[in-house]
């Protein structure tokens, strides 16, 4: 058996802990110790919880297999634990806290309240910020610690190529068609009349509120943000860096109930009002507004682009050059190229074309074919034109060294940053208190450690 991922693949996947939780409780599980690694323990219902969520997910046939394998990688991680207290390896309440904020806020998104989120899990709001944060700075601590073993590996060119020449030809992975992209796009700019309407509309609602009108009912019925207009404008608790930097200058300057003046971020308009403060987080209801571009200004944006587009196809200048020249997009400087967001190189899936470039047929188009302008909504949610270039097509094929290098290369250095955590690991056991619950004394691990579990139990 292979530990597959590193070992916190399964610590993330634990994070998002509903599943697991409403596991236990229907699961019944009797819970104990079934390992100890330094003074860090695993229980049962860690084990069963895990496998309960990967049973959901994937199917699977053989239980006892995967529970040995999340054991071990349990294990592994209370091993990297358990080196970063010794070396005194420092994780902040402050950075922790962050995170624990915007899992928790992912939760209440999801059932829309406390009282909804308890009522589906069976725990209070601030029985999951405790058990959030206890694996969240295990989690940071065992990341540390990790870190410092692998970030000075590196394969060479050579060594991707072996790891490639490794893989039996018969077992090689299918990569899904995919293709390499680029983008000139415009964005009308919104007229100062429709700024100033905006503006004197919002005025008049934050004199509604000041004057005893509810807060919440105003943003039920006026704001345009669709994740909090139906939560009567409540955002949930964050902390600072995660708001736009004008939102949240003004949001963490109020004191509980005070409406901030009106503020312009890359959003459109807002008025906030503070609802609760905790420690480094508060939680803040606003109305959101948003200046419209014209539909004149609109038309005029896609004439222009369509114009753009044809004297491309002339020749008369290049699409590279145009984007440089013409584009409003964060790539100009790059001739257009994009980046997928979903993996951060520069090449978006077929299977994923559609939810990208809606509107746009990106697979029926040929290499070096551009799209008609076609209107889309910008991540700032402004209205905008397009037109998109296919740079190249790569059909779905055997994974081979030309068209998948990049791919290779990061599985290469995973691959080499995973043994030099398990080489280090195998040392570490021996100088390691560890104790393994008889219940699992015939898992295959892929360490040693019953050579010093065992050692220890006699």
């Amino acid at each position: 058996m292979n530990i597959k991922k590193t070992v916190f693949a399964l610590i993330v996947s634990m994070l998002i802990l509903n599943t697991n939780l409403k596991a236990q409780d229907q699961d019944v599980v009797i819970d104990k110790v079934v390992a100890v690694v330094g003074k860090n323990i695993v229980k049962l219902s860690d084990i069963e919880g895990a496998y309960n969520q990967v049973r959901r997910q994937q199917g699977i046939s053989n239980a006892q297999m995967y529970r040995c394998q999340i054991l071990e990688n349990m294990l592994l991680s209370k091993l990297l634990v358990h080196k970063g207290e010794v070396d005194s390896v420092e994780v902040t309440d402050d950075e922790v806290e962050e995170q624990v904020t915007y899992y928790l806020n992912m939760e209440l998104k999801q059932y829309g309240s406390k009282e909804a989120l308890r009522n589906a899990i069976g725990r209070s709001y601030d029985e999951l910020h405790d058990i959030y944060f206890d694996i969240l700075k295990e989690r940071y601590l065992a990341q540390r610690v990790e870190y410092s073993l692998t970030e000075n590996v590196k394969v060479t060119p050579g060594e991707v190529r072996q790891f490639f020449e490794s893989i039996p030809q018969d077992s090689l992975p299918d990569v899904e068609e995919e293709y390499e992209l680029a983008e000139i796009s415009l964005k009308p700019k919104v007229s100062v009349t429709e700024r100033e309407r905006v503006k004197l509309e919002l005025a008049q609602l934050r004199e509604r509120v000041l004057k005893g009108e509810k807060f919440a009912m105003l943003a039920a019925l006026y704001s345009e943000d669709p994740g909090s207009a139906n939560k009567g404008g409540e955002l949930g608790f964050f902390t600072r860096g995660e708001m736009v930097s004008e939102f949240e200058s003004a949001a963490f300057a109020l004191q509980p109930g005070e409406v901030s003046p009106i503020i312009e971020t890359q959003l459109g308009f807002h008025i906030i009002q503070l609802i609760e403060r905790r420690g480094n987080t508060i939680n803040c209801r606003h109305i959101l507004m948003i200046p419209k571009v014209s539909s004149d200004d609109l038309l005029q944006a896609r004439i222009r682009l369509d114009s753009i587009a044809n004297q491309i196809r002339l020749g008369n200048i290049t699409f590279e050059q145009a984007a440089r020249d013409f584009s409003d997009g964060s790539t100009r400087l790059q001739g257009g190229l994009l980046a997928n967001p979903l993996s951060g190189s520069n090449r978006f899936y077929r299977s994923n074309l559609k939810d990208q470039f809606p509107g746009i047929s990106i697979a029926t188009m040929e290499e070096g074919e551009i799209s008609n302008a076609t209107s889309f909504k910008t991540d700032a949610n402004q209205d905008a034109y397009r037109i998109i270039k296919v740079l190249r097509h790569i059909p779905a094929h055997k994974a081979n060294m030309i068209d998948d290098y990049d791919k290779l290369y990061n599985a290469a250095l995973n691959k080499a940053q995973q043994a030099k955590v398990q080489d280090w690991a195998q040392r570490q056991i021996r100088n390691t208190y560890i104790h393994i619950d008889d219940e699992f004394k015939d898992c295959d691990f892929q360490l040693d450690w019953f050579d010093n579990a065992s050692k220890r139990n006699q």
